[in-house]
């Protein structure tokens, strides 16, 4: 229920948070403030009590806060000179997928390795296996330019 309801936030999140940046005139302070919620709602997922929240709000709030990962596109765009926007939003959206499509089977490969390969898994196993990912969110906030 939580990882269908991420794509929703999505939805809301790029347009949203595309607008709030455009009103601040700055993309930064979007993009770490996604980030910190990004974050918030990572660590709460793996490491809070269940139970709390209803397992689609955790998807829904962590999908408006990846939304702005859109942010970034802008900043590429106006980081380069206006003849290569094409290329460079070309080259993000390339890291982007690429990096997704390589680090699911990483990820999947490390929740098997950490659970001794059974079926059934416990949540420190999840919490383990995912540790990487909140020190690579916590990692993009420190390099945000």
């Amino acid at each position: 229920m939580r990882s269908a309801t991420v794509p929703f936030g999505w939805i809301i999140g790029c347009p949203l948070l595309g607008f709030v940046s455009d009103r601040l005139g700055r993309r930064k302070p979007v993009i770490v403030g996604g980030a910190v919620v990004l974050l918030a709602c990572l660590a709460w997922i793996l490491y809070g009590p269940s139970g709390v929240f209803p397992p689609y709000v955790l998807g829904l709030v962590a999908g408006l806060a990846c939304g702005r990962g859109d942010a970034a596109l802008h900043v590429i765009k106006e980081a380069n000179p206006p003849e290569m926007s094409g290329t460079s939003t070309g080259v993000v959206n390339f890291l982007n997928f690429t990096f997704s499509a390589l680090l699911g089977p990483v990820f999947g490969g490390l929740l098997a390795a950490v659970s001794g390969r059974r079926r059934r898994w416990r949540s420190n196993n999840y919490q383990t296996a995912f540790q990487p990912l909140l020190c690579g969110v916590g990692l993009a906030i420190v390099l945000t330019p």
